[in-house]
């Protein structure tokens, strides 16, 4: 029971910071209250498991993938989905292209929701569970530029080098000031999406839905409707989480 304790111990710690993500071991020593010696023996037994993962340049650890593989697992049992599914259904309905719901993930995201499109013979397929650096990407770029500002310029920092940084900080503020954003052949040639921010009943950033398209003749004005509806489902699901 006490080895249980000691690893929530370590897991409130490295969940419990909004800019924080890696923790050094004196680090956590410090927070847990807990021997160097003690800690190292628990850490090693975490990480075997997946709880905890350590990064092989710095030796800091965060949290493992454990985590969200149980997550997503319990993630069928929550109305959660019974209330984002049918709303990317209906969406998916509308534009006849892919409709993706992703989540962040320290300085990435997870696509943990897709709908395909049956009638659309030319579809863009990112694979369930794809890691996605949050620098790249429509959803990833309207989830920056909604999180806690200290959450999102330590991320940008992180991620994007200092000559870009400045153009990169100004893009995330035109996102959130019009409630959208683009991506345009960033990750595959010829392709391109739209995405909006999902909140929860806190106004808590909860992740983004986006609406991936082939650009082959594309015209400004189904760009248009593609942006204006995913706004409008992006607002609606929201709601139904409880957003204000």
């Amino acid at each position: 029971m006490q080895t249980i304790d000691r690893a929530m111990q370590v897991i409130k710690v490295l969940a419990g910071s909004d800019t924080k993500r890696w923790f050094a071991i004196s680090e956590l020593s410090k927070e847990c209250g807990l021997p160097v010696s003690t800690l190292h023996r628990l850490l090693q037994s975490m990480k075997q498991h997946g709880l905890i993962q350590q990064d092989s340049d710095s030796k800091f650890y965060s949290m493992g993938n454990a985590w969200l593989e149980y997550g997503l697992q319990m993630y069928d049992t929550f109305d959660f989905v019974g209330l984002i599914r049918p709303e990317m259904e209906k969406l998916m309905k509308i534009v006849e292209e892919s409709v993706y719901f992703s989540k962040p993930n320290g300085l990435e995201s997870m696509i943990v929701e897709r709908i395909d499109c049956p009638n659309n013979p030319i579809r863009i397929y990112d694979q369930l569970g794809i890691r996605i650096p949050l620098n790249i990407g429509a959803a990833n770029k309207v989830m920056l530029a909604h999180m806690p500002q200290k959450e999102a310029i330590s991320n940008v920092y992180s991620l994007v080098t200092e000559d870009e940084r400045e153009a990169f900080l100004k893009l995330l503020r035109e996102i959130r000031k019009q409630g959208y954003g683009e991506s345009h052949g960033e990750r595959t040639p010829g392709t391109s999406s739209v995405a909006a921010p999902i909140f929860n009943h806190q106004n808590e950033l909860i992740g983004a839905i986006s609406i991936g398209y082939v650009d082959l003749n594309v015209t400004e004005e189904r760009k248009s409707l593609l942006i204006e509806k995913v706004i409008e489902y992006g607002l609606r699901i929201s709601e139904k989480l409880g957003a204000k």
